[in-house]
């Protein structure tokens, strides 16, 4: 307040009407230019600010595009451009905005920036990046400078034209409705990343855009993902491919079989994460947890077959099909055998190790290293299509042990599918691993010691060349099929570099695991494929040289493999792969 010759001005309390004034009353206008900041890990050229220029007005968002990107176009490209940000404005319209909003609720309106239209920015983007979310735009920039203070999120221009983009625009715009829900309306803070991207990654799926299951919807590329790294966890976040592929099928077989209205009842909850998915679950009259789903959900992924239980299969139909390809671990059937094996688990990840082969009874044990608990179904196939389905509990320091005294006679393979399910909240990127060991060991059937070859009789030889020859026949139809399925999944053609021990990450290290898994057991018993150039896949490289050393070694002078994927071990893998 101020007085001047007597007369009073309000200037404090205009001032503050004149900022409450909604920003609609100034919304952005066409060829309006706004510099934004972005993340630099996801800019193509690691940028940090990036100038935008707003080329679409839709009822329910702003469109803006890279000024720089959009400048280099032709006339032609230009117009082509506009009439694809039209259709994406009347598409989140008239489709995404209405049907997601009715799912999960709304997001923060008119929000930070006292704007009911949501800002879409689409600028380059490094490859295979579709689009992405700041939290930070969600708070004014007193609080953090680098905020946009918009409802905002990003796109990859390069998208513009393709049929993916509207997933990709749904998926983040999902993040801007978690956001208010969690942070704005329920007040628990923002939500465990894996659960906010399950929530996002299922959008497309929820819209119908994944019922064309082809190269161009969201579900065929998170089925990929996933078969390339189905041992990923599922709670701990890093950001890669995996990631997202685990979680979404994940939340296909969720909604699959206990709908989507978990889905609601957790975001719209005082809880987060695993927390908010048992307290949906109560709430919808379900007794299991979402502790009992995953291992249905790892079974699931073996057997898929509704027939054989309902829990067992995807519902989707261009699921029924997805199956894991387990570890083989292959027992000699000439010869008593015990073999002892190490693995590791994260939370909220299994592995599926199938065992085949032998020709005596089977004692497996399977210990608990360092886990605070480990589940562990089986599932034990016998001749024709019958399946036995158990399930036992490893505390830590304690062994379960599986007796099949006639697996040779009875049975085709042992599946072991152990899990940890143990933490519960506070994720990160870097979560613990823990160990568990199998030891695996042939027995004489029901005790009964079978006579030496020495003392056989010629009728007796006889039947047993026959019944090692039925065997083998057998064991050679599983093998072909199998290496028949790893061939489909490589996902590259050519090794471009050398690889080496100690990469991790690495797209072409993960080409390099499936291509030996597709050569085998003999060569990649294990079959892992991680994209982590480690021990197990040095000696697979090495069996795999070996096998050829005449093009690979011998060129080179020497007698043994390296385990070194140099310039003749390269060609070699690719001329295979072409």
């Amino acid at each position: 307040m101020l007085k001047v010759r007597g007369k009073t001005f309000f200037i404090g309390l205009f001032f503050l009407a004149v900022i409450a004034l909604p920003n609609f009353v100034f919304a952005d206008s066409y060829n309006q230019k706004t510099t934004f900041f972005v993340d630099p890990s996801y800019d193509l050229s690691g940028r940090e600010k990036i100038e935008g220029v707003l080329k679409h007005i839709s009822v329910k968002a702003y469109f803006y595009l890279e000024e720089e990107w959009w400048e280099s176009l032709s006339d032609k490209e230009k117009q082509e451009i506009l009439n694809e940000l039209s259709l994406l404005g009347k598409e989140f319209d008239q489709k995404i905005y209405p049907t997601v909003t009715s799912v999960y609720g709304y997001e923060w309106s008119p929000g930070i920036d006292n704007d009911r239209h949501i800002t879409v920015f689409l600028h380059q983007m490094k490859e295979n990046i579709g689009g992405y979310h700041r939290t930070v735009d969600e708070y004014y920039k007193v609080q953090i400078p680098s905020s946009n203070q918009r409802e905002m999120v990003y796109l990859n221009a390069e998208y513009l034209g393709n049929s993916r983009l509207k997933s990709f625009l749904a998926h983040e715009f999902v993040h801007l409705i978690v956001f208010n829900q969690k942070v704005k309306v329920f007040k628990t803070g923002e939500e465990e990343v894996w659960l906010n991207e399950a929530y996002a990654d299922y959008a497309p799926t929820l819209l119908g855009y994944d019922d064309q299951f082809n190269q161009d919807s969201n579900l065929y590329n998170r089925v990929r993902e996933f078969l390339r790294a189905p041992s990923d966890s599922l709670t701990e976040w890093c950001n890669m491919a995996q990631d997202y592929g685990i979680v979404n099928l994940f939340t296909q077989y969720l909604v699959d079989h206990y709908g989507i209205e978990v889905l609601k009842d957790a975001l719209h909850s005082k809880k987060t994460g695993i927390d908010s998915l048992n307290y949906a679950l109560e709430k919808n009259g379900y007794e299991k947890t979402i502790q009992d789903i995953f291992t249905d959900w790892t079974i699931a992924l073996v057997i898929n077959d509704c027939s054989i239980n309902p829990l067992y299969c995807y519902e989707n139909e261009n699921l029924k099909n997805i199956k894991i390809t387990p570890a083989l671990i292959f027992l000699p059937t000439t010869q008593q055998s015990e073999i002892s094996l190490v693995y590791s688990l994260k939370d909220w990840s299994a592995r599926w190790l199938k065992i085949i082969g032998g020709n005596k009874g089977l004692e497996v044990e399977v210990e608990n290293n360092t886990a605070p608990k480990i589940t562990l179904p089986y599932v034990v196939r016998k001749n024709g299509t019958e399946l036995e389905i158990k399930e036992a509990t490893i505390s830590k320091g304690r062994v379960a042990k599986i007796e099949l005294p006639e697996f040779a006679k009875e049975n085709v393979s042992l599946i072991l599918i152990p899990s940890v399910t143990y933490k519960t909240k506070n994720f990160t990127d870097k979560e613990a691993s823990f160990s568990f060991s199998i030891k695996i060991k042939t027995v004489e059937e029901n005790n009964h010691q079978e006579k030496p070859i020495t003392e056989m009789t010629i009728e007796e030889l006889q039947a047993k060349i026959l019944e090692i020859q039925q065997q083998i026949a057998q064991l050679q139809a599983m093998l072909a099929e199998l290496i028949a399925q790893n061939q489909s999944e490589i996902s590259c053609k050519e090794i471009t570099k050398n690889l080496y021990y100690g990469i991790m990450n690495d797209s072409q290290v993960r080409c390099l695991q499936e291509f030996l898994k597709s050569q085998g057991p003999e060569i990649y018993p294990q079959g892992l494929v991680t994209g982590n150039f480690l021990e197990l896949t040095r000696q697979a490289v090495i069996r795999f040289q070996e096998k050829y050393r005449e093009e690979i070694l011998e060129p080179l002078g020497l007698e043994k493999g390296t385990g070194f994927v140099g310039p003749l071990t390269r060609k070699k893998i690719n001329e295979m792969l072409f």
